[in-house]
C-alpha cells in the first residue's frame, strides 16, 4: 500500500522529521498534537478547554487533507 504523508506545514516537521498524519490504505494515524494555530501560535494558555478545542480542529483537518474526517 502506498503511504501519504499529511503536513501541517509546521516548520519543526523538517527538523524533527514528522508528519501531521500518515495515511496507508484506509488507515489514518494523527500525530502527537498540541494546542498551535496557523501562525504557530499557543492558543489558549491557562485555558485547556480553548486548548482541546484547537487541538481537534488540527486533527479534522488533518483527517479532511487525508479524505477523511471527524
Amino acid at each position: 500500500m502506498r503511504r501519504v504523508l499529511i503536513s501541517s506545514g509546521s516548520p519543526y516537521e523538517d527538523i524533527v522529521g514528522f508528519s501531521r498524519a500518515v495515511r496507508v490504505g484506509p488507515y489514518i494515524s494523527i500525530g502527537g498534537t498540541a494546542p498551535i494555530d496557523a501562525n504557530g501560535d499557543t492558543v489558549g494558555i491557562g485555558d485547556i478547554s480553548r486548548q482541546t478545542l484547537q487541538c481537534l480542529e488540527t486533527i479534522k483537518i488533518a483527517l479532511e487533507s487525508a479524505g477523511s474526517g471527524l
